[in-house]
């Protein structure tokens, strides 16, 4: 294998569910696909946090965290991310601390506070919190990783043992400002918000106050990726996907994400095909060299440290294929004021 040194790429997976798939096939595909990922030299591989959302099997990712450690042996895993008001901070410590406990410095804790579902759902997870409190509750959390005395009198065993690394996760630049002033790691979601990507990322590099966590700005951003060897293709193979993003538009309930054929054989009307060639644009969908370029030009923009990618397709080897590609596209694309990772491929 070749050694090259670009932008440090990553994985973030909502493990999809599609036509003619199940949860169940989903989970274990994504426990099979972190070792090839690692083995391609990405750097993370975080899973995110739904519930009541059948499309999408990722209701449990302290549960899932563990079992991607275990399957994988340099890869950084960790929660893309736990949605923390629906949690008590307590108990995130402890599964979090315990995680880190069982496989020291490879342990991720990313942090959102949108409730990751809707309200009757958050309603039965006993949601803690409407996430006003939301930095409240990350300094809670992160007191009891601090060793020593808590001055509570309670103790998450074994957080106090060892902290995994604690990032926040947002889509606005006030999610920017909020990890700034806690002088926090910063994750935005570019797939969901496109058009404040820099401005988000700028306000945080800005506004930042290092921190017993952090002593500079640091970066990554998520971004719907699918890489095939045209841009056709790559459109082919993202068509489930993007089908399954018109749905959502006009359904209240949405079960799994459409099949390929479904896709192929959908009568796509004006409206539905501006909104994809809207969808797609921002993001890296297309050739090598199309999705070399466009992420050239989205590092160059918003000064990234590190891409996330989410790649949504129903096939494990096109999955994976899309992986491979991006990774040697990422080689050619030079890390901001510097830094970078080796990629191996």
């Amino acid at each position: 294998m070749t050694t090259a040194t670009g932008i440090p790429v990553s994985v973030l997976d909502v493990v999809p569910v599609f036509e003619d798939g199940s949860a169940t096939t989903a989970l274990r595909d994504t426990v099979a696909l972190a070792p090839r990922v690692e083995d391609l030299g990405y750097l993370r591989y975080w899973v995110a946090e739904h519930h009541n959302t059948p499309s999408l099997a990722t209701s449990a990712p302290g549960i899932l965290v563990g079992r991607l450690a275990a399957a994988t042996n340099t890869l950084r895993v960790g929660s893309g991310g736990v949605l923390l008001p629906n949690h008590a901070p307590l108990v995130v410590a402890e599964q979090f601390g315990t995680l880190e406990a069982l496989h020291p410095g490879r342990i991720d804790l990313g942090l959102g506070r949108a409730p990751g579902t809707d309200p009757r759902t958050a309603h039965a997870l006993r949601r803690f919190s409407d996430g006003e409190d939301f930095p409240l509750q990350i300094n809670e959390l992160s007191g009891y990783f601090a060793p020593g005395d808590p001055g509570s009198g309670i103790v998450a065993v074994p957080a106090a043992d060892g902290r995994p690394d604690l990032w926040m996760l947002g889509s606005s630049p006030s999610s920017a400002e909020a990890a700034a002033a806690l002088g926090l790691p910063y994750a935005f979601a570019h797939q969901i918000n496109p058009n404040a990507s820099a401005v988000a990322l700028d306000r945080y590099r800005t506004a930042f106050r290092p921190s017993p966590f952090l002593d500079r700005p640091r970066t990554l951003i998520s971004v719907l990726v699918t890489v095939a060897d045209t841009d056709a293709a790559a459109r082919s193979v993202a068509a489930p996907y993007l089908l399954g993003k018109i749905q959502m538009r006009a359904r209240p309930r949405f079960d799994v994400f459409p099949g390929p054929r479904t896709a192929a054989d959908h009568p796509y009307g004006p409206a539905e095909l501006r909104f994809i060639d809207d969808l797609v644009e921002p993001q890296l969908i297309g050739s090598p060299g199309t999705v070399r370029d466009k992420l050239t030009v989205l590092v160059a923009r918003t000064g990234a440290d590190e891409v996330m990618a989410l790649t949504v397709v129903p096939g494990q080897q096109e999955r994976l294929r899309s992986f491979e590609l991006l990774a040697e596209a990422a080689a050619d694309v030079p890390a901001p004021a510097g830094q970078g990772t080796s990629v191996r491929l």
